[in-house]
């Protein structure tokens, strides 16, 4: 049988073809259990997307969780295999706050993960997939990047103490020059400390502006390290074409105590917040007794309920009256619908029904 496109939701044409588009480049599926070790989460809250988990005891007294996250799933119940590199793809509903409702939602999330000997190669892979992904669900999309190396190789250069590196990160993430003075001035940070902050705060008005504004200020050899790390990621982007779609933008830096190297989020014209978000993690995979490194994203499909769907003309393209013929009236109705109609079969045309056409059996023609 083959599925007709058009009555898929959105959600779910885009969960297919992100299936179908990693599978095709050899990542395998995860299947998680529903429910996990309540720990697991309580450790690791601040990874989290959303605050919000659901617990219950189960009837052996253990602590669980209703999933609320697919990633520390997979790291808790895969192994670190020396020169492996695990593919892993996923198509799971997970139990959290809804950004659009602030309710508990069961919301449906496609992504992926990159976990072991991570190098160059298959960081380069994860973010063409991560572009790839906003391609496929609409061409009018922005893929913005940022990289957790810099920042953090950044603050180390100025030996910015590690309690003031949070207030920092938040006032870079909505861009707040006042903030970050304030926070400068009350910490008796040097001026140049200062001005080499603001820079993360910038609206770059090109790629090359972006790169030349971040190597002005990688002065030590990490940061420089960090710093060409990010220049060929974004190089690699751009010689792929899509130097039109991505956009550098250090305010969307995360948590420092998990992220790593390149950090990235993806926007889709007519969805007010970003509908795709991932990044490497080493440091969650240190927190977790891990020595691998690792790479993922995930797909927000809850975002994508009111996204592209528009209202239809007509409910049915045909009303067919029955007057009689039981079997000629069926028969005729699948004829109909082999056809690419949508056909409602009744007595009598409903009351606000919108059709297209009607047709009596008996009279084989349109009324």
């Amino acid at each position: 049988m083959n599925i007709e496109s058009k009555i898929l939701k959105p959600d779910e044409k885009a969960a297919c073809v992100l299936r179908s588009l990693y599978s095709n480049l050899g990542y395998c599926q995860y299947k998680m259990s529903k429910f996990e070790e309540y720990a697991l989460y309580i450790r690791n809250k601040d990874f989290l997307v959303s605050d919000g988990i659901i617990s219950f005891t189960d009837t052996n007294g253990r602590l669980l969780a209703l999933k609320p996250d697919v990633t520390l799933s997979i790291i808790n119940n895969s192994k670190d295999v020396p020169g492996h590199v695990q593919k892993l793809y996923y198509d799971e509903n997970v139990y959290r706050i809804s950004k659009s409702s602030r309710s508990y939602k069961e919301i449906r999330q496609t992504g992926l993960e990159c976990i072991g000997d991570v190098g160059l190669l298959e960081i380069c892979e994860v973010l063409l997939l991560a572009v790839r992904s906003l391609e496929s669900i609409s061409g009018n999309y922005i893929f913005e990047l940022s990289h957790e190396g810099i920042v953090e190789s950044v603050f180390d250069d100025y030996d910015i103490d590690t309690s003031i590196r949070g207030k920092l990160l938040s006032a870079v993430s909505r861009k707040s020059c006042a903030e970050i003075d304030a926070i400068c001035s009350e910490n008796n940070l040097s001026e140049k400390a200062k001005e080499t902050i603001y820079v993360f705060t910038e609206n770059y008005v090109s790629i090359d502006r972006a790169i030349e504004s971040l190597e002005s200020i990688c002065l030590s050899d990490k940061s420089k390290a960090s710093f060409k790390e990010f220049s060929f990621l974004v190089s690699f982007l751009v010689d792929a074409g899509f130097e039109n779609k991505i956009k550098i933008d250090f305010s969307l830096t995360n948590d420092m105590s998990y992220y790593s190297g390149v950090a990235f989020k993806g926007y889709i014209k007519g969805i007010p917040a970003s509908i795709l978000s991932g990044g490497q993690y080493d440091k969650l995979m240190r927190k977790m007794g891990r020595s691998s490194g690792a790479i993922g994203f995930a797909v927000y499909l809850d975002a994508l309920e009111r996204f592209n769907l528009e209202e239809k003309e007509f409910d049915v393209d045909i009303v067919l009256l029955h007057s009689g013929n039981i079997a000629d009236t069926l028969k005729t109705a699948e004829s109909l619908s082999s056809a690419g109609n949508t056909v409602r079969v009744c007595n009598e045309i409903p009351k606000n029904l919108r059709y297209r056409h009607v047709l009596n059996v008996t009279q084989k023609g349109d009324n």
